[in-house]
């Protein structure tokens, strides 16, 4: 079977998941990597010395035949990268946020289009299992009409976390935590209740040197007429305290926890109980030379290969993958900064 080829720019901590990810898979290869720290790329090369190395993004482009380009790297140079690869004809798998803006989404989108090349966003969230059932409870009407919706993440990160980065805690590159922290919770809620058609938002910088809020409340209408909430935070001593979404709907209650959205805390749903012998156990991902928190990752790359095959697929494209920015974008529009 051909192998679809694989080039990684950004090899951080979500570039070194996406490098193990290719390389675990029997139908990928991973062909080439790019970053601007000559260290990073060191740590590479021992892992993976027949992998090569770029420190010129033009370069990994002009010198491979890759297949799919996937981009680790800030948020901020999202855009740029996807258009440069894409003319480059080559396919994108954009890590979350897709960019900071609907307008640069759009841009890479027809950039993609015109050059008759895919456009992916990383949403690998998707296949947690509680997420799964809960989509598909929600497919069949089990929960009825939802009437509400209310998502936490309370979440810590020390400012080490934002001094040790040259882009994390800037609003340029990062754009705010809606961006970094809150992005799949966002697109969750789209993915059941339609875009975001109103919001009213307060957010405030409480306790760290950085130029993005690190608090924010928001009240939100969505599509199906659902109000939500969305209370937000990197201020949570010490460690991570909850990331949830909980459900309200007329005939059914769901609330999704776990330290990634991997566990079912409450469900109460008429007609409708709670599959059994479903394990929700939060294991690390190990994919060989990479261990790390729980990841879906490897699904979302199967699915793009097995697209890519022409087999059956299951991927976010970009016009999906825009509507989370176009919900964080009007959360933040109208936002109070109190």
């Amino acid at each position: 079977m051909t192998k679809i080829k694989f080039g990684i720019i950004g090899c951080g901590s979500i570039g070194k998941r996406h490098i193990a990810v290719v390389d675990a898979d029997e139908n990928a290869e991973l062909v080439a990597v790019c970053d601007s720290d000559e260290n990073v790329l060191k740590e590479i090369e021992d892992l993976y010395p027949s992998v090569l190395r770029y420190s010129s993004f033009s370069d990994l482009l002009n010198n491979t035949d890759i297949n799919v380009v996937s981009i680790c790297t800030p948020h901020g140079l999202h855009a740029e990268m996807a258009i440069k690869a894409a003319q480059f004809k080559k396919n994108i798998l954009v890590e979350k946020p897709m960019a900071l803006c609907v307008e640069d989404c759009k841009k890479m989108i027809d950039c993609a289009r015109e050059n008759n090349v895919k456009l992916w966003v990383m949403k690998q969230n998707r296949f947690n299992k509680p997420i799964a059932i809960t989509k598909s409870a929600i497919q069949e009407n089990k929960l009825g009409k939802i009437l509400m919706i209310k998502c936490d993440v309370l979440w810590n990160r020390h400012q080490e976390y934002y001094e040790g980065s040259n882009w994390r805690g800037r609003a340029d590159l990062e754009g705010g935590v809606l961006y970094t922290q809150v992005s799949h919770f966002i697109d969750l809620m789209i993915w059941w209740c339609g875009d975001v058609i109103n919001a009213q938002t307060i957010i405030q910088t409480k306790n760290h040197k950085i130029s993005i809020e690190d608090c924010g409340v928001s009240n939100i209408v969505f599509e199906n007429g659902a109000l939500g909430s969305i209370t937000w935070t990197t201020c949570v001593y010490n460690k991570n305290y909850e990331g949830s979404i909980t459900i309200i709907g007329e005939k059914g209650t769901i609330k999704i926890g776990g330290g990634y959205l991997n566990k079912i805390d409450f469900w109460d749903v008429q007609s409708y109980p709670l599959p059994e012998n479903i394990s929700f156990e939060d294991k690390p991902n190990n994919y060989g030379k990479y261990q790390g928190t729980s990841s879906n990752h490897d699904h979302v790359v199967k699915n793009i290969i097995s697209q890519l095959l022409n087999e059956r697929h299951d991927t976010v494209e970009g016009d999906e993958g825009m509507k989370t920015i176009a919900a964080i974008e009007k959360i933040y529009s109208n936002a109070r900064y109190d």
